[in-house]
């Protein structure tokens, strides 16, 4: 079988568990037999392009491998819109806005983020627009700084982070806090960068629920992710986990998110983070072993 890399099987794994897990959620309408027709084609693509890379081709096969888990990536997010239930008990969020109510208003958090006027509300929307670019990001600067071959790596790390957050969306359905509580601490921010995002919610988003926060996870996974792969160069990772902050200060204040949402994202991307470890761990052993082999040989 055709080499497919560390972060194929990562997004397969993914496809997978949509797949196993399509059967027991009787009660969504959307929810047919497309995942396990997602996972075929899926599988199916990702063999041939593994299989096109040990041709002529080679070269060109292996740049291209670089930029498809972007697009799969997508694929997997507008795949939990068929998890869609009939109706949201609203047990969740009942639950989850106490937290909100507190840090938002007891807390002053809300007042804090407007006491300069529109300036870090501005901030924070733009902030949460961006974080669809976030991957894309990184791969570019991996490509710029000559580190095309951890390129994969930084994929695992970052999709173990945004899809571990997707996969879980079926078993907590609920609306985000800007629905479900339009008038709990709602935003002072209200200029063409927060009608965006909302544009961008109501035409591409998907409705199965909000627990936890993909935006959150997956921007600390790319900040992890940084950290471990350009270790000689962690301005990148610093710069990134200043922003995956504002990214989660965003998702709370926006209304985007509840604070429970985004903690635990943050809590997923350390998953992501300790599998980073793991493997930048292996690794080292393996290269310390290495030179011993080498010298038992010429013994």
């Amino acid at each position: 079988m055709p080499a497919l890399r560390g972060s194929e099987w990562v997004l397969l794994g993914y496809f997978g568990w949509a797949a196993a897990i399509a059967p027991w959620f009787h009660d969504r309408p959307r929810l047919h037999a497309q995942p396990v027709f997602v996972l075929a084609a899926v599988a199916c693509f990702l063999l041939a392009l593994a299989k096109a890379e040990t041709t002529r081709y080679q070269r060109a096969i292996n740049m291209v491998r670089d930029w498809i888990p972007i697009p799969l990536t997508l694929l997997a997010f507008r795949e939990m819109e068929w998890f869609v239930p009939v109706v949201y008990n609203s047990g969740y969020e009942h639950s989850w806005i106490r937290l909100d109510r507190v840090l938002l208003d007891q807390y002053c958090f809300k007042s804090a983020i407007e006491s300069l006027g529109p300036l870090l509300p501005t901030y924070l929307e733009l902030c949460y627009l961006l974080v669809y670019g976030v991957g894309t990001f990184c791969v570019i600067v991996l490509w710029l700084k000559d580190h095309r071959p951890r390129v994969d790596r930084f994929y695992v790390i970052l999709l173990t982070g945004t899809l571990i957050s997707y996969a879980l969306f079926p078993f907590f359905p609920s609306r985000p806090p800007r629905i479900a509580f339009p008038d709990v601490a709602a935003p002072l921010a209200n200029n063409v960068l927060r009608h965006f995002n909302l544009f961008l919610l109501r035409s591409a988003t998907i409705h199965t629920g909000v627990f936890p926060s993909a935006h959150v996870s997956s921007a600390f996974a790319a900040a992890w992710a940084m950290f471990l792969v350009m270790p000689d160069r962690k301005r990148f990772g610093w710069g990134l986990s200043i922003y995956a902050f504002s990214v989660a200060a965003a998702t709370v204040y926006g209304r985007y998110h509840y604070a429970v949402d985004a903690l635990a994202g943050f809590a997923i991307s350390l998953i992501a983070g300790a599998v980073g470890v793991l493997l930048s761990r292996r690794d080292s052993a393996q290269n310390r072993r290495l030179p011993l082999a080498d010298s038992h040989l010429v013994a």
